[in-house]
């Protein structure tokens, strides 16, 4: 792993002994994903694919709050904690979108960050970013003081005790800071559950023999079972990889949710729920439509997050933010304060700079050419420069309407002047 502008330091100036973590589930779990490190994304030469707003710290925020990040005094890095790292394939995206940031990445299994390092070190992550990749749990970080971002996909379901997870996390996490996490949601695993319940009883085990009596089980169950049909429709290209296909389901030690359950589960650290980072999905629109959809409306956001989850069994996880403090969002209504607001360009676009775009979720999206102008204006002038000094010739209305599409297209984000 290299830090910016650094040479490459070698595998053993990187490693911290491993805490003495206090979650009963660590020894059983690091020892199985040394046997199938996960993620099990192939390595590649160059940046990523795509761009993964979730892990973009600014367009996080903004999708958050409406806003950037305040800027840090004197000038200091972002802070960031990959906590339960695997191979690294989050970790490679918090280095390439963040660029100059600090990040600190760690996981139980030392087999996993081996691969971690070889994606950074082949994806050029580590000269975007300053990057520390150790083998230590996430529970014994209290030597590595606060973070501005804190980035846990798929870990606190695998400790024995997840609240004392979340709880070591948002120690970790400064005022304001945000928390994105991924746990399994009860619906969309019951077919997993029932093929995991069904291998524990065969005896199939978490190595080697598991994996192949697993693929053998789909395989040898009749075309019509509903356990195979799921299978092959849902998961099958996702569990090609080995690793994958383990973690599905021969994972020693896992827990799962319902809304209820996940609302008692962040109150228990005093956090706030900042949003869904897959808000689509919790959208009854994507269900319903005409009077079902307006008497849908019509009920409190949690009560339409309960009517999605009753009606979509195929909902297999949450993915979400979490705030430390009450998030403040400024109000981009009133002219003024957007008049002097400083903003950049989300970089969690394709196709920039043209008309025709991929957004942040990769669907299309048409920019006129007074948003071009825009933004082109703001990446020439740069952060610091207010929106109302970018384009001395447009009118007040025009700069306010071109801005505030923008801001809804999420193509501009910003942060409040002085």
């Amino acid at each position: 792993m290299t830090s910016a502008g650094s040479p490459s330091v070698p595998p053993a100036a990187t490693d911290a002994a491993p805490g003495a973590s206090t979650d009963a589930a660590t020894p059983v779990v690091s020892a199985f994903y040394d046997r199938f490190p996960y993620p099990g994304d192939p390595l590649q030469d160059g940046p990523p694919p795509g761009y993964n707003w979730r892990w973009c710290v600014n367009a996080a925020y903004a999708a958050c709050t409406g806003a950037l990040p305040a800027a840090a005094a004197g000038g200091r890095p972002l802070r960031l904690l990959d906590a339960g790292c695997g191979t690294g394939v989050s970790t490679d995206y918090l280095a390439h979108l963040n660029p100059g940031s600090e990040i600190l990445a760690v996981d139980i299994s030392s087999g996993a960050l081996a691969v971690a390092r070889e994606r950074l070190r082949r994806s050029g992550g580590g000269e975007r970013s300053q990057v520390r990749i150790e083998n230590r749990s996430l529970l014994d970080l209290a030597d590595e003081g606060s973070f501005d971002y804190i980035n846990s996909v798929g870990v606190l379901h695998h400790l024995r005790q997840p609240a004392a997870g979340l709880a070591a996390l948002a120690s970790r996490l400064k005022p304001g800071g945000l928390l994105h996490l991924f746990l399994y949601a009860d619906g969309g695993r019951w077919e997993i559950h029932r093929t995991q319940r069904a291998l524990g009883l065969l005896g199939a085990g978490s190595g080697a023999d598991g994996l192949r009596l697993g693929r053998q089980l789909f395989a040898d169950l009749p075309a019509s079972n509903r356990l195979r049909r799921h299978h092959e429709q849902r998961w099958a290209m996702d569990t090609a990889a080995d690793a994958n296909f383990a973690d599905m389901y021969l994972h020693p030690q896992e827990t799962s949710y319902d809304l209820d359950r996940l609302f008692a589960f962040v109150a228990s650290a005093d956090l706030t729920f900042a949003g869904f980072s897959n808000p689509a999905v919790w959208d009854p629109a994507r269900l319903l439509q005409g009077e079902l959809l307006e008497r849908a409306r019509a009920l409190s956001e949690r009560q339409q997050w309960q009517l999605v989850q009753e009606l979509d069994p195929d909902i297999s996880h949450f993915e979400f933010f979490l705030s430390k403090g009450p998030i403040l969002r400024p109000d981009w209504s009133d002219d003024t304060v957007l008049l002097q607001a400083r903003g950049v360009r989300n970089p969690c676009i394709w196709g920039w700079p043209g008309t025709s775009l991929l957004d942040s979720d990769m669907a299309p999206l048409d920019l006129s050419e007074e948003g071009v102008l825009l933004l082109q204006a703001l990446e020439a002038a740069g952060p610091e420069q207010p929106l109302e000094r970018l384009l001395p010739d447009w009118s007040r209305a025009q700069l306010l309407s071109t801005a505030r599409l923008l801001l809804e297209q999420r193509l501009l984000l910003l942060r409040p002047g002085e």
